[in-house]
């Protein structure tokens, strides 16, 4: 059984969660993908080129700061709507997750 809350829905039976996200916010994330993953093509064509190492260096930098700006985006919207509910609702372990995911994020 499904129980509904917010943009998040959780899967009883087997612990799984996931959000149904706008189509606002789902186009926005996916279009930084397509941009990280036009970034990680073009660094294997600078080696595939044999280009100076501190020049892929450099991309590898502006792909690494790609990827994290998506996920300070994916972050906030966690935050703005998941979070922000199951606190209202009194699901204090949410806290801990994000917690978590913080820790994993700044290793």
């Amino acid at each position: 059984m499904k129980e509904k809350h917010c943009a998040c829905v959780r899967e009883e039976s087997c612990c799984q969660k996931t959000k149904e996200r706008t189509p606002e916010e789902y186009r926005r994330l996916v279009n930084r993908l397509n941009r990280i993953e036009g970034q990680i093509r073009g660094l294997r064509g600078m080696l595939d080129r044999n280009a100076y190492c501190p020049d892929i260096l450099a991309q590898a930098a502006a792909a690494n700061a790609a990827l994290n700006a998506f996920s300070r985006e994916l972050l906030s919207s966690h935050i703005r709507s998941c979070v922000v509910h199951d606190v209202r609702e009194g699901n204090d372990e949410i806290i801990d997750e994000l917690l978590a995911t913080l820790q994993k994020l700044m290793k």
